[in-house]
């Protein structure tokens, strides 16, 4: 029996694991409920439908997904009127498997078909049985999907959506199908719409972004994307992710050196910097080719942050392989880099391999790994003291703010800065203040002095448009709750 009055909207909770395409996926789910009726639940509050937006890369996301659906089957039991809905990779992977281990679970729904997940928890409530629906290919592009954005000054685009690769250790082709291209004008089209809603940064998205183009045969579409972006008015920032290292040319360096509001910040995924190990990973270039494509980087762009993704104890890893990538991470220079300890997936090639690496190994290289990062990345954020840099005020992102009295932005080269409010009366997320670089450390920048300008923007008052209530002065409040945009998330190892 309903435990809630059908007179009243029925609130959605959306838990997001995984990639910046997920983050992205989520965005357009709750866009989709808000748009069938929906509404999002107050914060401590159980919601009438809990959607996981899923990931499959990692071994620990079949673990946090049942572990969760677990704790949630005494509350479902307690309240049939709550349903449940399982989509993105995991779901596409595991579409059999799910109502089994979790009967309690009212729909699955794919990567394919994120767009169905209304109708499905409309028919999974009427026909008091689970639904489903698990599409082997694309049947909307999702960009076409209403989005509920959780940011109102930056936003993500999708260029593209699955991927042509073959790497052995990655189950997202699988489960993301082959890549679908979106044509020139439908992205920048969207582009142009967000900036008139106030958006002054977007981040340009795919599977392997740099290979735009491949689906209707141009080379260099993206290097185009990216000009193209230029040329639009009030947009400030322009970043991508995950571009391939074998697909990565010299026109895409040359349309960042040359495009003002493309940032000088480049997420390059290395995996691993042995060439045995990468042929065995089936990643179609070499540290060699890696390492030149930084080399032309640096050489266009002296101040570019570099970020990467590395895989520690792929199958068969030696010490001189483990070390070899260990190199690379010195030469070259990295701002950051998500390191991962290799896990199997159950349907890629590297799960069957021979040599699997010991667990205590791997923990120990990972560990190790992890102090050279950090080592490389501190020292590249030493020579970032006493500079003057332009921040673009975020929300969200500086945990400690409230504690230690400061306000977050982040720099053209993507690095978080936290920085003191001193002269920055009434700014807002989504402004720009320059401040000066006083501390470095690993993952963030300090900036203790007194803010040397601030720049009021478009994208403030559509924050403030947004977040402010009349009884609300403009402004941040230290310790206010915050509902911005994410901080970036880890990309996934499987996608670049």
């Amino acid at each position: 029996m309903s435990t809630v009055s059908e007179s009243q909207p029925r609130t959605y909770e959306v838990k997001t694991y995984g990639c910046q395409m997920n983050v992205h996926d989520s965005e357009r789910l709750t866009g989709l409920l808000e748009d069938a009726g929906y509404v999002a639940t107050a914060a401590g509050t159980q919601a009438d439908v809990v959607v996981f937006n899923t990931c499959a890369v990692r071994e620990n996301a079949d673990n946090k997904l049942y572990g969760n659906l677990s704790h949630l089957a005494p509350v479902k039991a307690a309240n049939p009127h709550m349903q449940i809905a399982v989509g993105g990779c995991m779901a596409q992977k595991d579409r059999d498997t799910i109502i089994k281990k979790a009967p309690y679970v009212d729909v699955v729904f794919g990567t394919h078909n994120i767009g169905s997940l209304p109708a499905l928890l409309d028919r999974a409530r009427s026909l008091d049985e689970a639904q489903v629906e698990i599409l082997e290919s694309l049947s909307v592009f999702p960009s076409t999907l209403p989005t509920k954005r959780d940011s109102a000054y930056a936003a993500w685009v999708s260029i593209s959506v699955g991927c042509n690769n073959t790497c052995t250790f990655c189950i997202v082709p699988a489960l993301r199908g082959k890549e679908k291209d979106r044509r020139p004008g439908e992205i920048l089209a969207e582009i142009e719409a967000l900036v008139a809603e106030g958006v002054t940064e977007i981040t340009l998205l795919g599977q392997n972004v740099n290979a735009y183009g491949v689906e209707f045969g141009d080379r260099q579409a993206f290097s185009k994307l990216l000009r193209s972006c230029g040329a639009i008015p009030g947009l400030e920032r322009v970043r991508f992710t995950s571009p391939h290292p074998a697909e990565f040319t010299d026109d895409v360096i040359a349309a960042m050196t040359e495009t003002p509001n493309v940032m000088h910040q480049l997420h390059m995924p290395l995996q691993s910097g042995s060439d045995r190990v990468l042929k065995a990973m089936r990643r179609s270039y070499r540290s060699s080719k890696f390492l030149g494509i930084i080399e032309r980087v640096r050489e266009a762009m002296p101040d570019a942050a570099i970020t990467t993704d590395i895989i520690v104890g792929f199958p068969g890893e030696t010490e001189e392989d483990f070390l070899a990538t260990l190199e690379v991470v010195r030469q070259s220079r990295f701002a950051n880099a998500f390191t991962f300890q290799y896990s199997p997936r159950p349907g890629t090639p590297a799960a069957t391999m021979d040599e699997q690496v010991p667990p205590d190994v791997v923990r120990d290289r990972y560990q190790r790994l992890v102090d050279v990062v950090n080592q490389v990345a501190w020292d590249e954020a030493k020579a970032l003291v006493g500079r003057a840099v332009e921040l673009m005020v975020s929300e969200g992102e500086g945990r400690k703010d409230a504690a230690t009295h400061r306000l977050s932005g982040r720099g053209p080269d993507n690095r978080l800065v936290h920085f003191s409010p001193v002269g920055a009366d009434g700014v807002r997320p989504g402004d720009m203040v320059i401040v000066e670089v006083t501390k470095a450390a690993p993952h963030h920048l300090v900036a203790d002095g007194p803010v040397l300008s601030v720049r009021r923007t478009r994208a403030g008052d559509a924050w403030e448009r947004r977040f402010s209530e009349p009884s609300t002065p403009a402004g941040i409040g230290l310790g206010m709750p915050t509902l911005g945009v994410p901080a970036p998330l880890p990309p996934a190892p499987a996608c670049g």
